[in-house]
């Protein structure tokens, strides 16, 4: 593909503005912040980059690679494994949530994967099987999701810690080369390399279900 026609898809899919809604999710932060475990910017950098080295940023980035490269059938197949494999109720409404709000947006480019798909469609698999059916790399898409899943996580912790928008993008900056390294590292990862070691971050989406003040959908 055109590298440039392929910027501008992934700027418009993976953009703040794209409605997935993804401004109202902070993936457990908002308990982690009331909790004490997030309070200051190097916090939240080590916390970020242990959601994509050990957890939720790696997996996506594998099943994202997964739906690149998928048939209709196995798409059908991928979203049932994805569905299941979810960490908690509130992540896998976070991921359905974006998922189905990606699928009806990107129509508007068209999309014969996205078209035979109904509902209950993971994020990651969504914008993996969009991308494909407009040969946008896999490469260069997986780095742009996890760059804008990071970024989703950093304006959510800007306004819960808060922090102010420079140290927001302090962590931007130093989270790149992490993104970068997991895109690599996923390459040739299997479905069975699927898993996480990032238990209080999984721990935090399950208690934010029943936080009493909540400014976040997780």
């Amino acid at each position: 593909m055109n590298t440039g026609i392929e910027s501008l898809l992934l700027h418009a899919w993976l953009s703040p503005a794209f409605p997935t809604g993804g401004f109202a999710y902070s993936h457990g932060i908002e308990w982690a912040v009331e909790a004490g475990d997030l309070g200051d910017e190097p916090g939240l950098l080590d916390w970020l980059a242990d959601l994509l080295t050990h957890g939720s940023g790696r997996n996506d980035a594998i099943l994202l690679r997964h739906a690149c490269r998928a048939d209709a059938a196995e798409l059908t197949a991928l979203c049932a494994f994805a569905t299941a494999t979810a960490g908690g109720r509130e992540r896998l409404a976070e991921t359905l949530g974006q998922g189905d709000a990606f699928a009806r947006a990107a129509l508007v480019w068209g999309s014969p994967r996205l078209a035979g798909l109904a509902g209950r469609l993971p994020y990651p698999v969504a914008v993996g099987a969009l991308a494909a059916d407009h040969g946008v790399a896999e490469d260069a898409v997986v780095a742009a999701y996890l760059q804008a899943l990071g970024s989703n996580l950093i304006s959510a912790a800007v306004r819960l810690i808060p922090l102010g928008q420079t140290a927001g993008l302090r962590v931007l900056a130093a989270l790149q080369p992490r993104i970068l390294a997991v895109a690599r590292e996923t390459r040739g990862a299997a479905l069975d390399d699927i898993g996480g070691a990032c238990f209080r971050a999984d721990i935090a989406a399950m208690r934010h279900e029943t936080q009493h003040t909540r400014l976040f959908r997780t």
